[in-house]
């Protein structure tokens, strides 16, 4: 016979419904863990110490010119912007379509940037927070840049730490991907926003961001322009997310305080992350309106960070619907008093 869990019974598992998207995600409370036993030891990347570091020497190991470049006083760089030597879009002047007989395609026509802070072994949880702002400064300086480019319609700009979320280079740096669609994702988030505004003549992130100030049980961290939280329907365990308090379609608005203010809001939440599950890997990436020159007033700028703290397995798979075993409550409450 099977042995019955007694702690379902107090505490049963909550399927939670996000409230912009429509997506469902589960919170495993009967088989819920402590929330230090979710760190777990990151996974090395392998380098090559004969070998140059591609992101400590550029020029030496043959990266192409850079397109931003910020200097210190003493002269040396201390982050820049360079193409990918490897690029998943490449720039040309037209979108080209393609059709074969059901099927639709297009060439992978865009802009493919790394950009990448000075110090091989210093990662965003260990700078401070004018740092950070730099990062910032470089993330919105590149998207007015390309944003108006014929062939791009949405960029994407995203950080991967670790190599379970996709770093092959241990040199912390992030991307940027100027493309010609629009992510179902983001489609998803917009089309949800505007629904909801259409239902209740107010902004949907707007809607939560006074919620989780009035409640406080999921806020990380907050200052006088940016909220970090973590979402009620978190897909992962540990899950954050910064978004400006004021309604906001557009990042590339920010103007320079706010600027730091999200740098604060992001360090802290990352260092937070780093301390409570021991440097673990992770994602974030930003999501704002597409630039096509269509206007999003109902949407809702900010940046998820998703700690990697589980792998997918059967349910997730076949249903698209993610289980986390721990309450977003309780990792908030954690991550808060590190």
């Amino acid at each position: 016979m099977e042995e019955k869990n007694t702690k379902n019974k107090t505490q049963p598992t909550e399927l939670r419904q996000d409230l912009v998207t429509g997506d469902w995600v589960v919170i495993a409370t009967g088989r819920a863990k402590r929330p230090e036993d979710f760190a777990k030891k990151r996974a090395p990347i392998e380098e090559d110490p004969n070998k140059p570091c591609f992101f400590c020497y550029p020029e030496e190991t043959g990266q192409e010119k850079d397109v931003l470049m910020y200097e210190r006083a003493d002269g040396d760089w201390s982050l820049r912007v360079f193409p990918n030597k490897y690029p998943a879009f490449e720039p040309e002047k037209k979108v080209k379509h393609k059709e074969e007989g059901p099927y639709f395609a297009m060439d992978g026509t865009g802009y493919h940037e790394l950009i990448v802070t000075r110090d091989h072994h210093r990662q965003i949880a260990q700078m401070n927070v004018l740092e950070v702002a730099e990062i910032v400064d470089a993330y919105q300086e590149r998207y007015i840049d390309l944003m108006n480019k014929k062939s791009v319609n949405y960029i994407e700009i995203f950080h991967n730490h670790g190599k379970e979320a996709g770093a092959s280079i241990g040199h912390p740096h992030s991307q940027l991907m100027a493309i010609p669609v629009i992510s179902p994702y983001v489609q998803g988030e917009l089309d949800g926003a505007e629904n909801y505004h259409k239902a209740n003549k107010h902004c949907v992130y707007c809607a939560i961001i006074e919620w989780e100030l009035e409640h406080k049980k999921r806020v990380v961290f907050e200052n006088e322009h940016f909220l970090a939280y973590c979402p009620f329907s978190s897909r992962a365990a540990f899950e954050v997310w910064v978004v400006p308090k004021k309604h906001k379609p557009y990042f590339e608005r920010t103007n320079d305080k706010e600027k730091i203010a999200l740098a604060e809001a992001l360090q802290i939440s990352i260092k937070n992350i780093f301390k409570a599950l021991d440097d673990p890997a992770y994602n974030f990436y930003l999501h704002t309106s597409p630039c096509d020159g269509k206007d999003y007033p109902h949407f809702h700028w900010h940046i998820e960070i998703l700690p990697h703290t589980a792998n997918w397995a059967g349910f997730e798979l076949s249903t698209g619907i993610e289980i986390s075993t721990i309450q977003p409550e309780v990792a908030a409450d954690f991550l808060r008093n590190q």
